[in-house]
This record gives C-alpha cells, sequence and structure tokens, in this order.
C-alpha cells in the first residue's frame, strides 16, 4: 500500500474546519470574525492547498500504474443488512481530486476579490469550503448509498449558493427551481439504489458488479427490472448534470454569484452526474439498451444546449447553455462506449468554461459602474461591446477559453472534442451528423458571445448629467447601496468629486461604513465629455485586480497544455500514455492495456474536417455580429440579400422562428408551466378538497350524526332504562338485517 492511500480518508475533511469556525465565530463572537474575514480565505486557500497536494501524490501513484485501494469501516451490521463507510482510491478518484483542487483554489482566490464588499462574505466562503467537502466526499466514496449521502449535500449546498443573494426574488425562485428539479432526479437515484440492492444484495462496488455480471452473464435475472433500475440510476445524473429534460434549473441556477457559476454549475457540481455514470459504467456496460438511452440523451441535450445559446442575451446563461450542450457531449460519449473520450472531455471542458465563467465576472463587474448593480443590464450583451480597449488581459484570455471550447487546435477541449466526434461516427452516422454540426453552432454561439462583448463601441446610452436624474458612480453590491449620487452642476465640481473619489462611503445595511480603496474590486476613470455647452458624464469600464486577473491566467494555462496529455502517441514511440493509463475504469470490463497504433492520416483527416466546420461557424457569427458585417454593408455588397423578395421574406421566417425558439428556453420552461406545473396544481386543489370535504367531511359528519341521534333518543327515552334498551336493540337488528341483505342474499 502507498503511504499516500493511508492518508486519503482526511481529504474530505480538510476543507471542513473553516465552515465549522466560520459557523460558530459568527454565533459567538461576531465582530472579531467579521474583522478577521480576510484571513477565512487564507486558510480556506491553505487548506485547500494541502488537499491538491495529495491528490497530486494519489495522481502520480495511479500514472504509475498502483492498484485500487480500499479501506471500510463497518457502521451498522446485523443478519440481513451491512452498510459500511470507507474511500476508494482509483484513477477516476483521482483525477476528480485534482479537478475540485486545482479548480477550487482558482474560485477561492478570485472570490476573495469578487465578494469584498459584500456582507455574506464570510457566509459564502462556508458554503464554498462545505461544497468542497461534499464533492470530496463524494467522488472518494466506497458504496453507492455513501455517494447517495454526499450527493444530497453538494445538492444542497448548491440550494444555497443559487440562492445566496436571497433578498432578491428572482434569485430565491432560482435555488427553489433547482432543488425541485434535482428532488426529481435524486428520487430516481434512490429507487435505483434500492432496485439495484434488490437484485444484488450488496451496496459496495467491486461486489455490486461482480454479482450483477455474473447474473447478466448466466441470463438469471430479469432484463426489464435491471433496465428499469439502471434507468432510475442514469435519472440522478440527468438532473445532476442538466441534461434533458431536467435542465431548465441550470441557466436559472446563473442569479448566484459568478464563482459560483465558475465552480458548481461548470465544473464540478455539473461533473457529478458525469461521475456517477462513469462510476458505473460496467453496470451500464452490460446493458445495450441503457447505453443507447444514455447516448441518445445526450445527443439530444448536445443539440439542444447549442440552439438555446444562439439568442440568450444573458451572458452567464449562454454560457450556462454551452455547458449543458458539452455535457451532452460527454454523456454521448459514455453512451457509445467511449470512456476515455468522455472524462478527458470532461478535464478539458472544466478547465475552459472555468476560465470564461470568471472572465464573464470580471466583464459584469467592469459594466458595474456604467449601469450599476442590476443583472438584466449588466451581463447584457447587447449593452456591452468595445471591451477589448479597457479589459486587455481579459478579452485576451476570453478569446483563448472561446477558441478551446470552438474545438481550435491546439487548445485542450481539440483534443477531447475530435475524440467524441470520431467515435461518434463509428457508432452511428446520425448521431455524428448532430455532433458535427452541433460543432459549428458551438462556434457560432461563443463567437457571438465574444462579439457583442468585446468588438465594436459601448452600446450603453449615458445620461446628461445636467438636469438628469442622478446615477450612481460605484455599484457595490447587491447588499448596499451608495451613501450619495454624483449630481455635477459645473465642470470644477465635477474634478473635485473625481479627485476625492475615493474617500466615498458606501452604506449597507448594517448601518456600518466603508472606504473604497485601491483593493477595490473595481477601478473606475470617469471622464466627461462636452457637446457645445451639455456635459455629459460617464465611467469607463477597467481591468480586474490582480486577485481576480491570477486565476483566470492560471487557468489560461490550463485551457492551452492540458489537452496535450491525450494527444494521439503511438505506444510503439512512448511507453507512458497517462490517457490510457488513468482515464480507464477502474473496475472495468474492458481491456486496459490494449496496444493500439495510431493512424495520423485519419487523425489529421478528421481534426481537419471537424475544425473547418468550427471555422465556418465563426466566420457566420463574425458576419452576422462583427464588423465584417458592417464592412460589406458600407460597400453595399449585401444589399441584394436585404432586398424585398420571396427568399429575403422566407429567410427572415427562418431567423425569426430560430431566434424565438433560442430566446424563448425552446419553449420547454413554458411546456412546464402549462401543463406539467399547473396540472399538479389543479390535482393538489382536488387532492385538498377531496381531503377536507369527504376524508374530513365523512368523519366530522360520523361525530354531529352521532351528537344529534343522542340528543334526539335523549327525549324520546325520558329517563326510561328500558326504552333506551329498545332503540339499541332495534337499530342493532336494523345494522345485522343490511349485513345478511347485502352479503348473504
Amino acid at each position: 500500500m502507498e503511504p499516500t492511500y493511508s492518508y486519503a480518508w482526511i481529504i474530505p475533511f480538510i476543507p471542513l474546519p473553516v465552515t465549522v469556525l466560520v459557523g460558530l465565530g459568527l454565533l459567538f463572537i461576531p465582530n472579531a470574525t467579521k474583522n478577521l474575514r480576510r484571513m477565512w480565505t487564507f486558510i480556506s486557500v491553505s487548506l485547500l492547498s494541502i488537499a491538491l497536494y495529495f491528490s497530486i501524490n494519489i495522481f502520480i501513484q495511479q500514472v504509475n500504474g498502483s492498484s485500487i485501494y480500499q479501506y471500510l469501516w463497518s457502521w451498522t451490521i446485523n443478519n440481513d443488512l451491512s452498510l459500511e463507510f470507507g474511500y476508494l482510491i482509483d484513477s477516476l478518484t483521482s483525477i476528480m481530486l485534482i479537478l475540485i483542487t486545482t479548480v477550487g483554489i482558482m474560485v477561492l482566490i478570485y472570490s476573495d476579490n469578487y465578494m469584498f464588499y459584500d456582507q455574506g462574505y464570510l457566509r459564502f466562503f462556508a458554503y464554498l469550503n462545505f461544497f468542497n467537502a461534499s464533492m470530496f466526499g463524494l467522488v472518494t466514496s466506497s458504496n453507492i448509498i455513501q455517494i447517495y449521502f454526499f450527493w444530497e449535500l453538494v445538492g444542497m449546498c448548491s440550494y444555497l449558493l443559487i440562492g445566496f443573494w436571497f433578498t432578491r426574488t428572482i434569485a430565491a425562485n432560482a435555488c427553489q427551481k433547482a432543488f425541485v428539479t434535482n428532488r426529481v432526479g435524486d428520487f430516481g437515484l434512490l429507487l435505483g439504489i434500492l432496485g439495484l440492492y434488490w437484485i444484488t444484495g450488496s451496496f459496495e462496488f467491486q461486489d455490486l458488479f461482480k454479482i450483477f455480471n455474473l447474473l447478466v452473464h448466466n441470463n438469471t435475472i430479469n432484463i426489464f427490472f435491471a433496465a428499469l433500475c439502471a434507468s432510475l440510476l442514469f435519472l440522478g445524473a440527468i438532473a445532476k448534470s442538466a441534461q434533458f429534460p431536467l435542465h431548465v434549473w441550470l441557466p436559472d441556477a446563473m442569479e448566484g454569484p459568478t464563482p459560483i457559476s465558475a465552480l458548481i454549475h461548470a465544473a464540478t457540481m455539473v461533473a457529478a452526474g458525469i461521475f456517477l455514470v462513469a462510476r458505473l459504467f460496467p453496470l451500464f456496460i452490460n446493458l445495450p439498451y441503457i447505453m443507447y438511452f444514455i447516448s441518445l440523451i445526450g445527443i439530444i441535450t448536445v443539440l439542444l444546449g447549442a440552439t438555446l445559446a444562439l439568442a440568450q442575451r444573458d451572458i452567464k446563461k449562454s454560457l450556462a447553455y454551452s455547458t449543458m450542450s458539452q455535457l451532452g457531449y460527454i454523456m454521448l460519449a459514455m453512451g457509445i462506449g467511449s470512456y476515455q473520450a468522455a472524462l478527458f472531455h470532461l478535464i478539458t471542458h472544466a478547465y475552459s468554461k472555468a476560465l470564461l465563467f470568471l472572465e464573464s465576472g470580471s466583464i459584469i463587474h467592469s459594466m458595474e459602474p456604467i449601469v450599476g448593480y442590476s443583472p438584466d443590464k449588466s451581463q447584457n450583451m447587447f449593452f456591452m461591446g468595445g471591451l477589448k480597449k479597457y479589459v486587455p488581459i481579459t478579452k485576451t484570455t476570453f478569446v483563448l477559453g472561446t477558441l478551446s471550447l470552438c474545438g481550435i487546435p491546439p487548445l485542450a477541449c481539440f483534443w477531447s472534442k475530435d475524440e467524441i466526434l470520431n467515435d461518434s461516427w463509428l457508432y452511428s452516422p446520425i448521431f455524428a451528423i448532430i455532433a458535427y454540426s452541433t460543432a459549428g453552432l458551438t462556434a457560432f454561439y461563443m463567437f457571438r458571445v465574444y462579439l457583442l462583448t468585446f468588438d465594436g463601441h459601448l452600446r450603453i446610452h449615458f445620461k446628461n448629467w445636467n438636469g438628469a436624474k442622478s446615477r450612481s458612480l460605484y455599484s457595490i453590491s447587491i447588499w448596499g447601496k451608495e451613501e450619495s449620487s454624483l449630481i455635477l452642476n459645473n465642470k470644477k465640481r465635477f474634478l473635485s468629486e473625481i479627485k476625492n473619489k475615493n474617500e466615498k462611503m458606501v452604506f449597507f445595511f448594517s448601518k456600518k461604513t466603508y472606504k473604497i480603496g485601491n483593493y477595490a474590486r473595481n477601478i473606475m476613470f470617469s471622464f466627461s465629455m462636452y457637446f457645445g455647452n451639455e456635459i455629459t458624464s460617464f465611467t469607463y469600464p477597467h481591468e480586474s485586480d490582480s486577485t481576480m486577473l491570477l486565476p483566470i491566467c492560471v487557468l489560461s494555462l490550463f485551457t492551452l497544455f492540458v489537452g496535450f496529455i491525450g494527444i494521439p502517441l503511438d505506444q510503439e514511440i512512448i511507453d507512458l500514455d497517462m490517457l490510457s493509463k488513468c482515464l480507464t475504469p477502474s473496475i472495468n470490463l474492458l481491456h486496459k492495456n490494449a496496444h493500439y497504433s495510431v493512424d495520423w492520416y485519419e487523425f489529421l483527416i478528421n481534426a481537419i474536417f471537424s475544425v473547418s466546420i468550427t471555422l465556418f461557424g465563426i466566420v457566420i457569427a463574425s458576419f452576422f455580429y462583427g464588423s465584417v458585417y458592417s464592412f460589406l454593408k458600407n460597400w453595399n455588397l449585401i444589399n441584394s440579400f436585404e432586398t424585398k423578395g420571396q427568399k429575403s421574406i422566407f429567410l427572415d421566417l427562418i431567423v425569426n422562428v430560430i431566434h424565438n425558439w433560442s430566446y424563448n428556453r425552446g419553449y420547454i420552461d413554458t411546456f412546464f408551466t402549462l401543463y406539467l406545473t399547473r396540472n399538479l396544481i389543479k390535482l393538489s386543489e382536488l387532492t385538498h378538497f377531496f381531503d377536507k370535504w369527504l376524508i374530513d367531511g365523512i368523519t366530522n359528519g360520523v361525530g354531529v350524526a352521532g351528537f344529534f341521534v343522542g340528543e334526539g333518543i335523549k327525549y324520546v327515552g325520558r329517563g326510561r332504562i328500558s326504552s333506551y334498551l329498545f332503540v339499541y336493540l332495534f337499530y342493532v337488528s336494523i345494522f345485522f338485517f343490511g349485513i345478511y341483505y347485502f352479503f348473504v342474499l
């Protein structure tokens, strides 16, 4: 046994001290805890760095060919049931640990600046560390019951973090929507676990897979029941990884803070569903119909997510639908049996999408000084434009993340997505056509996001300060507002305000004031423009602080280089193939050491084809949203395209249909509201009516009838025992006569 393995049980407990101490501190010594709040960031990063050290050691040992290690503690034992808790170390666990810790550290560093002026700063870090602990417990679980336990904890943390700004109605509704949607999947997962235990009599993965495979091969199992249990298990993954039709919670989850979007809803929690399918892959692979069902859900999600991202205006929701589509690629790869490609794309997509979400937070912060803290405006790409002049580092890294997600070599997602596309062609030409087409759509909507955000000119309209309604210069947080607004009457007063801008005070709900120092999350410069005698003031966006740029730059390096672990190297040339050693099922029916050789000619042909489709999508996006369109229009090269005619009307109709479909989320939310939510409300009202007037009515009616009968008999009998006895025997005889009549005759 490797020495690191004996201490691996510590990993899920490493982030917990911050959650416990912050909670106790806020309860007993709130002032001291709040005054030292930045200390908790340092402690959080330090503890997660320790977890990263353990994770790297475990990963290296797995690469070097270490065997699976499992350690168990008995929890409850009786004659019929034995439950054990423990941890399992294998290649899948090592990969997920590396992913969680690296992205988690970057998000913690980023969040220190992003959430600095928020009153919920400490609460945010307490939730974040508890989520990391829950996720560690999930990926190291040794049995399926333990996975379910941490599965629910992860869902609870997601609920708390989506609704972090619970004073906003839309955020409160979003966390409830995520909770209810995931309850559907979690209930299915629980039923699947119980059904699997009914079949195999075990919760432990090794025993469970051996018994299940033996039953299937000997044909001593009800295949229909086994497939039903597997489908219920997969239902949990559908909800957690935002697959169709339980994807509706993910776009609304963007109401949470942007670091949460990067960590939970791009890299880790949504990966839990993929992890579950990967962990249970040896079970699913014995059920071909279930594998086809997984691939079918995956390809539907791939196409649906891409089409719904085409017309979104909110930058985070566009990235959310992109996440949904890319997770569909991973699920498709799992369904067609391409296990290595699925996990490889999980890694590359996690880093690329975490990078894009953190950059979106930087962009939102650059817009808040202009539009105020209003997500409808600060996250609306139609209010942006021309930001490449003001946020050059964010722009450069955003390009890297966008190109990677589109599948442009040699960036990370190219290697993994190209492998999935090739494997899908071998599995089903129809699936391959949809997957390749979606690759073009991915390039279109991602460059649409880039062009609307960074290209052209800033599209927000600024108000005239002279006589116009006052507007805030700073927008700190949903939890705070400015003590005063900037109203300019002349140039002298304007310059005076600018000179002393760092001395402005901010009023929070706690009735405590804070100064905006040099470490503020946005450094803003105000300028004045003169149009005749009219003075107009506006605020230029500025690059984020170094504590926000550092994680972005580090994730950019991952986006640049992590894909190289998947370069198809011939094993005759190099003996160490990291991908084949680590991205294989640890408890599997496949051959780990299967020898293969690389056909570089075929690889290049497939790569050229996929990259060509991607470039075509980029060109179309540039035509509609970039300077290319303006250039062509100015030179009258597209006038014929805009002339009135049947083709133009037909094209406009198609564009409008696609736009309405995408902007209205495919009408899926509307469908759920009209035919599911309302019917459930009507059913609950009917049940309530039935319970109130029938069930309770019978009970209450019997009591009332007994009261009146008693009152009536009281006056009939007039206190004579013989009269009471006569009435009693009379009713008893009627009762028995009724029984005889209905049941005997």
